[in-house]
């Protein structure tokens, strides 16, 4: 069991990140289904509206259980979410380019076509989401850096 929680330490950043990042997936799936296939919207508009519930959601548990940011005041928190929302901005438009393209451009607009542009574009957007957080969004300041190796450091004599 101690060699699991070790593992689970050692990568904890990953697996949170895998966790809430697979239930956010999930989530915009959802969503995604429901405004294009149940509610009639068009993929690109039902992109967006789910990317809007998602990327709030999103903030909040990568704030907190994936990057365990300390940014505590009002300040420090409106600049994370500015980031975020900023770098997010970029992922959304990365995906719904993905989604024009195949589901305007290549023909993939039947419901079932649309789930599985989606699901292309979402993948895209997981690798640079993570890229960006861990990055620019929520980078532990250098000061954190060197105490975080220190206690890793005691940690193992």
């Amino acid at each position: 069991m101690k060699k699991i929680w070790d593992l689970y330490k050692k990568h904890r950043e990953v697996i949170s990140y895998l966790f809430w990042g697979g239930v956010a997936f999930v989530l915009s799936m959802v969503l995604f289904w429901i405004f294009n296939s149940k509610l009639g919207m068009g993929e690109v508009l039902a992109n967006t509206i789910d990317w809007i519930i998602v990327v709030i959601f999103a903030f909040f548990t990568n704030k907190l259980f994936v990057f365990r940011s300390k940014a505590g005041s009002p300040a420090g928190l409106g600049k994370e979410f500015v980031s975020f929302i900023v770098a997010r901005l970029f992922t959304l438009l990365l995906e719904d380019a993905i989604i024009w393209l195949g589901c305007k451009k290549m023909g993939f607009d039947s419901e079932l076509g649309s789930l599985v542009v989606k699901l292309i574009g979402q993948f895209v957007v997981i690798v640079a989401n993570y890229i960006l957080s861990k990055l620019w969004i929520f980078r532990k300041p250098k000061k954190a850096k060197v105490e975080e190796n220190t206690d890793t450091e005691s940690e193992q004599v």
